[in-house]
């Protein structure tokens, strides 16, 4: 039996890898834009981290986390989210001496163990920011138009912003206690899951996915009438901001995200079409968790953009970029003699900036030939034993097939000129 890739996996084949790079190229131009720094932490940490920085309570770390020990002994496990690896740097690395808010971002590999469908991978890609030191709703605002204008930049819409306040630590006990009140009744009605959650992370109830236990708790009470005055300014502040830079957004009650570090702001970009798994972009304010990590008290906020998803949603809307170009130059030769002096132009031609192939199957002319009509060449540059005699080079115009006899220390000013028309 042939080996094949992992269940939840997925190779990204040559054709596919320009609508990756185009992706990437985006991020990084829109942080770049925004003022935010890269970030690249290792794939895989010490399981503690994700215990203590992402909450026991969640279903990341009692069901989807990929944990092992390795030959010391140690219990490690790949990242299921970047959060908390980027806070675990800030604080190894002191980056809290550094000008504050810290504003930084990253693009990599995530790993959760969960049933695999269309936008959703046990190997998936994420890109996200993170920015410290700031507790104003200033720069949650600014989070949010970066996610928002990086879509733009893509040419999506369709796209639906949606916000809450989960409160904090001094409201959210009183807001637990009354949906667990409304709830508790009805409790036996509810999935599996949402039973378990009832007294570990009730709030989590309102955000599953299951039919009947959104009619359940269609009616439960909202965080919005718990919130404190500090929340509830916040989170007046943050629609301001966003109301005045021009960004639409709802006010979701029901919104909450799945990670105990998260307070105040929470907010999801969803993309219909993609039906129910619709949510391109998710994030959230994380006051706690810089401290639950060993550190001072420090406000953070960040999201995460699930890259496949993206790419999905530019599937969707036609808007996949096109594949990249053919070659400038195909370089041939018309045999063992001719092969070391076409491989020399071949080297010559790339150091001066051009995309240029040759033929490693040893083929002859007329099969190059083809070669380079596939590749979408626009000249073939031809080396015979008449043209090395002579150190000429003939050049075929692939457009028209015209042929002109080119010097060879000629021909790469010819061609630039040629390109440049």
């Amino acid at each position: 039996m042939s080996i094949m890739a992992p269940r939840g996996t997925k190779d990204v084949l040559p054709d596919t890898t320009p609508y990756w790079r185009s992706i990437e190229a985006a991020v990084h131009r829109v942080c770049d834009l925004h003022a935010y720094r890269e970030i690249r932490t290792p794939v895989f940490e010490h399981t503690e981290l994700f215990l203590r920085g992402i909450g026991d309570t969640t279903d990341i770390v009692q069901k989807e986390m990929y944990t092992f020990n390795d030959r010391g002994g140690r219990s490690i496990t790949l990242r299921p989210e970047n959060t908390a690896a980027v806070v675990r740097s800030y604080l190894e690395h002191k980056l809290y001496s550094l000008p504050q808010p810290l504003k930084l971002y990253y693009i990599g590999p995530m790993f959760r163990y969960d049933k695999p469908q269309a936008g959703r991978l046990r190997q998936f890609h994420q890109f996200g920011v993170e920015a410290i030191g700031s507790e104003g709703p200033g720069i949650d605002a600014e989070i949010i138009a970066l996610a928002v204008d990086f879509f733009r930049g893509l040419g999506l819409d369709e796209l639906q912003l949606y916000i809450n306040s989960v409160g904090c630590p001094q409201c959210r006990p009183l807001y637990r206690s009354r949906l667990q009140e409304a709830l508790r009744e009805s409790l036996a009605d509810f999935c599996s899951d949402c039973q378990s959650r009832f007294e570990r992370n009730p709030m989590r109830i309102l955000d599953c996915k299951n039919e009947r236990c959104t009619a359940l708790s269609r009616h439960a009470p909202t965080i919005s009438d718990c919130l404190c005055d500090e929340c509830r300014e916040h989170f007046a502040g943050l629609q301001e901001m966003l109301a005045q830079a021009g960004i639409s957004f709802q006010h979701n009650p029901r919104l909450v995200r799945g990670l105990d570090y998260y307070t105040k702001t929470a907010f999801e970009i969803q993309y219909p079409p993609l039906g129910a798994q619709s949510a391109v972009c998710g994030g959230g304010r994380y006051d706690g968790l810089i401290e639950e990590c060993g550190g001072e008290h420090t406000p953070g906020i960040g999201f995460a953009i699930g890259i496949e998803r993206v790419l999905l949603a530019l599937e969707k809307q036609q808007l996949l970029p096109p594949q990249e170009e053919g070659l400038d130059v195909f370089v041939a030769f018309t045999g063992p003699e001719t092969r070391a002096a076409a491989f020399s132009l071949l080297r010559h031609l790339r150091q001066a900036g051009l995309r240029c192939d040759t033929e490693f199957m040893n083929r002859g002319l007329k099969t190059q030939l083809k070669q380079a009509n596939r590749s979408a060449s626009r000249f073939v540059a031809i080396i015979g034993e008449e043209e090395l005699a002579q150190d000429k080079v003939t050049l075929k115009f692939m457009q028209t097939g015209e042929q002109e006899l080119v010097a060879l220390q000629d021909i790469e000013s010819k061609l630039q000129r040629e390109m440049g028309k």
